[in-house]
């Protein structure tokens, strides 16, 4: 038989770990260029929005059949680079540097293989939670 007690104190050792690495709400653009079908899970069946924010997580429960609560895409540099890999668009060329890219004005992220490097920033203007 479990304690009662058991899910209060995974959520005190979660709000402790989150508050040892300054876990914050995640940006509208982490969020919002995620498609749902790509959602990784974050959280557990009943966690409210500010449960989630609270993980460093987001939180959308407008898609049935999807995780509400899940992990935010990257933060990049600049918020009009945060978006999901098969969104980018190339603005460059096989081995371009980051400097090249810049002076570009595009975003670089060389963390995928594969995929464009040097791709064109989207506005954030269209980033909500």
């Amino acid at each position: 038989m479990v304690s009662r007690g058991v899910p209060f104190l995974v959520m005190v050792v979660i709000l402790g770990l989150c508050t040892l690495v300054e876990c914050q709400k995640p940006s509208p653009c982490q969020c919002s260029r995620l498609s749902p079908h790509n959602r990784k899970n974050c959280g557990y069946p009943g966690i409210t929005s500010e449960q989630c924010f609270a993980q460093g997580c987001c939180f959308n429960s407008s898609v049935p059949g999807v995780p509400w609560c899940f992990e935010p895409l990257p933060m990049q540099e600049m918020e009009q680079c945060v978006m999901e890999v098969s969104e980018r668009k190339n603005c460059g060329f096989p081995g371009i540097s980051p400097e090249e890219c810049a002076v570009r004005l595009c975003c670089f992220s060389n963390t995928i293989p594969q995929v464009p490097w040097c791709f064109f920033p989207k506005p954030v203007a269209d980033c909500h939670y």
